[in-house]
């Protein structure tokens, strides 16, 4: 269905605010918002999806008006909290409406991290009272039209109600290009990362970035057994990674982050600078943008990364705009006692041909164990 037609739809129910974290499958929709709205008191895009559980709450109390809110069903993790606490009718009665993006639907194959959410997608919703619909490439807008009479009638009872996306279910016929102004791309980062971190243990966060961190390791003809890859579970690399340093206070540790996932749980940079673990480093590539699932904006380009990480007690913190100088920082910092930030400007974008990690998670984990077993041993 066009976007447009189901955007027509919506209106029926709820008031003109967006707000949610950009989904791949969802990309039609987020495309048109910021072709429509861009970033504006229509649309927010947040740091993670509890953050929009609570901007809709407080939309909606103030307009008297339904939100609509957007997510990848990975998000409903951080949604439930503020779902069952704060918009559920037994507690504030605050409807709202959230299109939710299907990854890892049963019978469809999708990556590792998806399977269980996906099969489990629905029976969560039905476990905090969403009444839903299943959206796909042939839905009708009659049965839309069918479906919003009975959303209506729930969400003036002050329950929420979802549209459940299949993959392809919404259209766009305008393309939306997503750019910056950096010049340096994410895996000549994340090469060069690996030349400085040479024997030490690497978690990488979620997304392009591990899967741009295994093909440089077999271009390099390097094990993967140093490398934790983060392939789901997004804003939580940095805190596994706290985990491994405290436990492994010898051998280095490396977290390579990225702005989106950073600002998911931004409290994890509080309890790394609270434990103080000197053999840490943070790094945050910086492309201002959820790449992996479209390039829509992150807040990222109007904060500071580097004041946060001293507010949050590292030891030092750094920002590199270029190449040669996250180069020279990266020399600078190769003696020093952390927890180290380094933010690093990226541009948008990655190979066209890059490919995923060809070892499963469970592989990976195995590996990844043996080799920490044997560090400081």
């Amino acid at each position: 269905m066009d976007v447009l037609i189901f955007i027509e739809q919506l209106k029926k129910v709820s008031g003109d605010f967006f707000t949610g974290v950009p989904d791949s499958l969802l990309k039609p929709l987020c495309n048109y918002l910021m072709d429509h709205y861009s970033i504006s008191n229509k649309h927010i895009i947040v740091a993670n999806e509890g953050n929009a559980a609570a901007i809709a709450a407080g939309y909606h109390m103030a307009t008297g008006k339904v939100p609509c809110v957007y997510l990848q069903n990975s998000g409903l993790g951080n949604l439930i909290n503020p779902v069952t606490s704060l918009l559920n009718n037994k507690v504030y009665g605050i409807p709202c409406v959230f299109i939710i993006g299907w990854r890892g639907e049963p019978g469809v194959p999708d990556e590792p991290q998806h399977i269980f959410q996906g099969e489990n997608t629905l029976d969560i919703l039905k476990t905090v009272d969403i009444d839903y619909m299943i959206f796909d490439k042939n839905t009708t807008e009659s049965k839309v039209e069918e479906k919003m009479a009975e959303f209506q009638y729930l969400l003036k009872a002050g329950k929420s109600v979802a549209f459940v996306m299949k993959k392809d279910a919404l259209s766009y016929n305008k393309k939306v290009v997503y750019e910056n102004k950096y010049a340096t791309s994410r895996e000549e980062i994340i090469h060069i990362i690996t030349d400085a971190a040479k024997e030490d243990i690497v978690v990488s966060t979620t997304g392009k970035t591990s899967r741009e961190l295994f093909e440089i390791r077999e271009q390099k003809g390097q094990p993967h057994n140093h490398d934790f890859l983060t392939v789901g579970s997004m804003g939580h690399s940095s805190s596994i990674a706290l985990g491994i340093a405290l436990n492994k206070p010898r051998t280095r540790v490396w977290c390579i982050d990225g702005d989106g996932s950073a600002l998911m749980h931004l409290g994890s940079m509080a309890v790394i600078g609270g434990q103080s673990p000197n053999n840490f480093i943070h790094i945050v590539i910086n492309n201002e943008a959820h790449e992996s699932v479209g390039g829509q904006p992150t807040v990222a380009k109007s904060i500071n990364f580097k004041q946060i990480a001293l507010g949050c007690g590292y030891n030092e913190a750094h920002c590199a705009e270029t190449i040669n100088d996250f180069k020279n920082v990266l020399s600078e910092v190769e003696e020093k006692k952390g927890p180290i930030f380094i933010e690093i400007k990226s541009a948008i974008g990655s190979r066209g041909n890059l490919g995923r990690p060809t070892k499963t998670p469970t592989e990976n984990k195995q590996a990844f164990m043996k080799f920490l077993a044997e560090c400081n041993a």
